[in-house]
């Protein structure tokens, strides 16, 4: 049964709320590490409103993610914060996403993220790596069996 156009945002909030509600519960109440990170609130919307489009398909979030952070790392450690690090190192992940085809608009933050923390490699991990995970099977749970909709298009 599809979901009617009245109830559909409310159950796309409830469902982002529950997305970041599992990521903030496995990041405060585990001793895994954290699994969240300001980005993935964008993601989260992406994922649950922009489902057709490019940048909300799993490869995208999670490779988007992923050059992201390793870019926001590298000028961490060679550079630190400035105002030339905050530029170049955007720059360079959105150019990169763009080649290597994995456009996901909220991971152009990533670099910011890392450079404004001062995270290091472990950080790849635990948020990047294992919050893109659990959006990504939460998001493809949540379109396929609650709101009814043919999810993911394409994975890589």
């Amino acid at each position: 049964m599809k979901i009617s156009k009245k109830l559909e945002p409310l159950i796309i909030g409830i469902s982002a709320s529950i997305i970041i509600g599992v990521l903030g519960f496995l990041s405060f109440e585990t001793s895994t590490g954290f699994w969240i990170m300001f980005s993935f609130g964008s993601t989260t919307l992406i994922v649950l409103i922009f489902y057709k489009t490019e940048f909300a398909q799993p490869g995208n979030i999670f490779f988007g993610h992923l050059v992201g952070i390793v870019v926001g790392i590298f000028f961490n450690e060679l550079l630190g914060v400035s105002f030339v690090s905050l530029g170049l190192s955007v720059g360079l992940t959105v150019t990169l996403m763009i080649y290597l085809k994995v456009i996901h608009p909220p991971a152009a933050a990533n670099p910011l993220i890392a450079l404004f923390a001062d995270v290091s490699i472990n950080y790849i991990l635990f948020p990047v790596i294992m919050g893109s995970i659990v959006i990504i099977i939460m998001s493809i749970i949540i379109n396929k069996f609650i709101l009814k909709r043919n999810y993911p298009n394409k994975w890589f």
